[in-house]
């Protein structure tokens, strides 16, 4: 049986837990216009390049890219442009507080619908070095050999 949150999933920032560390997540809603929910809900979103910023007590989500809508016509959206994060006062104040420490960033991971509204799942990240992603893809590849074994020699 699947989980609520997982068959409303839209589009997911795999790259994100590659190059980044993540150290806490929070869930925010996202302020969209009228074609662009139209086409989050096709799963025309891309979340590859985005961040989040924080400036004037505001939390932004920049360079996320969502396709136009093909019935839009002229209502259409800039497809690359910046989004207001919908967030609590406490919240916001706690994310800048940490973005403030040398080499934290906001990345967005998910996007998802809950209750006909879309939230991003946005991650305090710290950057990985070269070092730390060799590391990290030699523990799963060593991960996924246990698997195998286990699977083999349960039979």
């Amino acid at each position: 049986m699947k989980k609520k949150n997982d068959e409303n999933v839209l589009a997911t920032n795999r790259q994100a837990r590659h190059n980044y560390e993540i150290e806490d997540t929070i869930e925010a809603g996202i302020e969209l216009q009228g074609t662009e929910i139209k086409s989050v809900r096709a799963g025309k979103i891309n979340l590859r390049d985005g961040y989040v910023s924080i400036k004037n007590g505001q939390a932004n989500l920049s360079n996320v890219h969502i396709s136009e809508y093909k019935q839009g016509n002229i209502y259409n959206h800039d497809p690359l442009r910046v989004r207001r994060l919908l967030l609590h006062k406490k919240e916001l104040k706690r994310l800048a507080k940490e973005v403030d420490q040398d080499g934290m960033t906001i990345v967005p991971l998910k996007v998802y619908l809950k209750h006909g509204f879309a939230k991003v799942l946005i991650g305090v990240a710290k950057g990985k070095k070269n070092y730390d992603k060799r590391e990290s893809l030699k523990q799963k590849e060593l991960k996924r050999e246990l698997q195998r074994n286990f699977k083999l020699n349960q039979f």
